[in-house]
C-alpha cells in the first residue's frame, strides 16, 4: 500500500473537499453550489454505482454472493434493533425519536459508501463487485424494522405501506437498483461504451459533491448541540461497534479483505437520503435535528476520516492470510 490508510484517507481529495466545505460555512463564505447543480451530482453518483456494480454483478454466481447478502441481512435486522435499546435506555429518547434514529443508523450512506470504494481504488485494494448489491439489501430493510418497532410500541404513529413506497421509489433506492439492472443486463461491454462518464470522471464529481456535503454537515453541527454529549457520543461509537461487526460478518461471510473493509463501512454508516424521507412520511413528530444532526454532522464526518481506515485496518488483523 503506497500510504498508511488513515494519512492517505484523510488527505484524499475527497475528504479534503469535505472539510473545505465545513470550513467555508463556518467562516460564512459565499460559496454555494447550485440546488440543481447538487442535485444532478447525486443522480450521477448513484447511477454511476449501480451501473458499475451491475456489470460486476453479471459476472458473479449466486453460489459467491448468497452469504454476503445473508450477512447484509442480518446487518440491516441487527442495528436498528440494538441501536433504538440503547437510544431507549432509561428513557433518554422517546420512541419516535429512537425509532427515527435507529432507522438512519441501520440504514446507509450512498456517499460513504462511495467514498470507500474510492479510498479503495486509491489504495489499490481490489473488492467484490456485487457489493453495491448489499447496500440495497441494507436500504430498506433496516427502515422497515425500526418503523415496525414504533408501530409495535405505538399503533398508528408508523405508514408501513407510505414509508415502504418513500424508500422503495425515493431517488436513492431507484436509481441504484435501476443502474444495477442496466449494468446487469449491458454487462461490462455495455459499461465500457459509457465508462469516460460513468467511471472515468466519477471520483472528480465526487469531489464537488463532498464539497456541497462539507457545507451542509457544517450547518447540521449546531443543531446536535440540543440533543447533548450522549447523542454525540452515540454517533462516534456506534459507527465503530457497528463497522466491527460488519467487517467480521464479512470475513465470515468469505468476502475479500476489500469486501469485508465494504461491508463493515456500510454498517457503519447512517443514512441522511432515504431514511429522512421514510421517517418524515411514517414519523412526523420526530425531531429532525437528532437524527440528521447526528447522521450528517457527527457520524458522516467521522466515519470519512477515521471510519473507513479503521474498518480497512480491522480486516487487515481478523482477515485471513
Amino acid at each position: 500500500m503506497p500510504l498508511d490508510p488513515l494519512v492517505s484517507g484523510l488527505l484524499s481529495p475527497v475528504v479534503l473537499a469535505f472539510w473545505l466545505g465545513v470550513v467555508a460555512t463556518s467562516v460564512r463564505s459565499e460559496l454555494r453550489l447550485p440546488d440543481g447543480l447538487t442535485a444532478g451530482l447525486s443522480i450521477y453518483l448513484l447511477l454511476a454505482i449501480g451501473l458499475k456494480g451491475g456489470a460486476e454483478l453479471a459476472d458473479e454466481s449466486l453460489a459467491v454472493v448468497w452469504r454476503p447478502a445473508l450477512a447484509a441481512g442480518i446487518i440491516g435486522v441487527g442495528i436498528p434493533v440494538l441501536a433504538y435499546a440503547v437510544l431507549r435506555w432509561r428513557d433518554r429518547f422517546g420512541v419516535a425519536d429512537a425509532a427515527a434514529i435507529a432507522a438512519h443508523y441501520g440504514s446507509v450512506s450512498i456517499v460513504t459508501f462511495a467514498a470507500c470504494l474510492a479510498f479503495l481504488d486509491a489504495v489499490t485494494i481490489p473488492y467484490e463487485g456485487f457489493v453495491t448489491v448489499l447496500v440495497a439489501l441494507l436500504e430498506v430493510p433496516a427502515i422497515v424494522v425500526a418503523l415496525g418497532i414504533a408501530a409495535a410500541r405505538r399503533p398508528g404513529t408508523a405508514s408501513w405501506g407510505s414509508a415502504l413506497r418513500e424508500v422503495v421509489v425515493g431517488r436513492g433506492v431507484f436509481l441504484l437498483a435501476g443502474g444495477v439492472a442496466i449494468g446487469f443486463a449491458s454487462g461490462e461491454r455495455g459499461l465500457m461504451t459509457v465508462s469516460p462518464v460513468f467511471v472515468d470522471a466519477f471520483r472528480g464529481v465526487l469531489v464537488l459533491y463532498m464539497l456541497d456535503l462539507g457545507m451542509v454537515a457544517a450547518r447540521r453541527l449546531r443543531d446536535i448541540r440540543r440533543a447533548g454529549a450522549f447523542l454525540v457520543g452515540f454517533a462516534i461509537v456506534a459507527p465503530l461497534v457497528n463497522g466491527a461487526a460488519g467487517v467480521a460478518l464479512g470475513t465470515l461471510a468469505g468476502m475479500s479483505l476489500g469486501g469485508s473493509t465494504v461491508l463493515g463501512v456500510l454498517a457503519a454508516s447512517a443514512s441522511y437520503i432515504a431514511a429522512p424521507a421514510a421517517v418524515r412520511v411514517s414519523l412526523p413528530e420526530a425531531n429532525p435535528s437528532y437524527y440528521l444532526g447526528a447522521a450528517l454532522g457527527v457520524t458522516f464526518p467521522f466515519n470519512l476520516t477515521i471510519g473507513i481506515p479503521f474498518c480497512l485496518a480491522l480486516a487487515r488483523i481478523i482477515h485471513p492470510g
